[in-house]
């Protein structure tokens, strides 16, 4: 059977009779006989060529196809509800929210920026990462809500994009409790030498390192650079090395005490961003939690 044989109409009826369980309670939701509704489905079942309910005393029962076909009808009424919903500016309902974050974006930073969000019973969460140029195709053409970023994107008037900053955190120098505990160091004047993992050369907190150890005249033993920054965070916690990075990446591990903050620098910052499209149909609980600063 092709795509174009399947009647979406008996794939309703179908859908509701086994949302309800009941033939009488369906015909009776959907204003029509019960003799109309059974035809309906007999017709879905002879285009598929599968039994899809087996009767049990007044209840239907599925069958294992009919269970299959539940679980599509279900994706496909209830992502058409959320469609109408987004379309009247509806809250109700199930509402899917996609969110691209860069791969060089700290995940503990995206994880709180969407807390609100997990603990929403009516939120569907899709989540991507890649580099930002292919984030932004995806927006562009509407594959994505809104993509978090530590980087503004140029302005193009052939593409035009909403860029908020979402707020800014202080670059902070971490190593292994059992090393550097009770150690204070100057960010750049006592890195001289000692060994050192830092972001890679893509991320802007990088070059505004770099550029502050030349200044300084500074030489740190490079030992990793790490575009990704739960790998950057693993090297931090088992390297021995100290490490420049964004507070939240570790949170956790200053919190347990398994790293320990040495030094710390204001002048170093990363900023973060939410990067989105123009469109009429804007999802109220993403424009709430964007007007957000952390």
């Amino acid at each position: 059977m092709q795509i174009n044989q399947l009647n979406f109409h008996h794939l309703f009826y179908f859908w509701r009779v086994a949302k309800l369980g009941h033939l009488t309670r369906a015909a009776i939701e959907l204003h029509t006989s019960q003799s109309a509704v059974s035809t309906q489905i007999k017709q879905l079942e002879e285009r598929i060529g599968e039994t899809l309910f087996l009767r049990e005393g007044r209840r239907l029962a599925l069958t294992d196809t009919g269970q299959l076909v539940f679980a599509y009808a279900e994706d496909i009424f209830g992502l058409g509800q959320e469609l109408l919903g987004r379309l009247q500016g509806s809250a109700s309902g199930t509402t899917r929210i996609r969110v691209g974050s860069v791969g060089t974006l700290s995940r503990n930073y995206q994880e709180n920026w969407i807390r609100p969000l997990m603990a929403d019973p009516t939120v569907v969460l899709t989540l991507e990462s890649g580099l930002l140029e292919g984030l932004i195709e995806r927006l562009v053409q509407h594959q994505l809500d809104v993509v978090l970023a530590n980087e503004t994107v140029p302005a193009d008037p052939d593409r035009p994009l909403h860029c908020r900053f979402l707020g800014s955190q202080d670059i902070c120098l971490v190593g292994p409790a059992k090393r550097w505990k009770s150690v204070t160091l100057n960010i750049p004047d006592d890195l001289d030498g000692l060994d050192i993992a830092l972001p890679g050369p893509r991320s802007a907190l990088r070059s505004q390192f770099d550029a502050l150890c030349a200044s300084a005249n500074v030489a740190p033993r490079l030992r990793a650079e790490v575009d990704d920054m739960a790998m950057l965070r693993l090297i931090a916690r088992d390297s021995g090395w100290l490490t420049v990075l964004p507070e939240v990446v570790v949170q956790d591990e200053l919190r347990t005490g398994a790293l320990v903050k040495v030094g710390h620098s204001s002048v170093l910052q990363e900023r973060f961003y939410a990067i989105t499209a123009p469109h009429r149909h804007r999802s109220e609980l993403l424009e709430s939690l964007m007007a957000k600063r952390s």
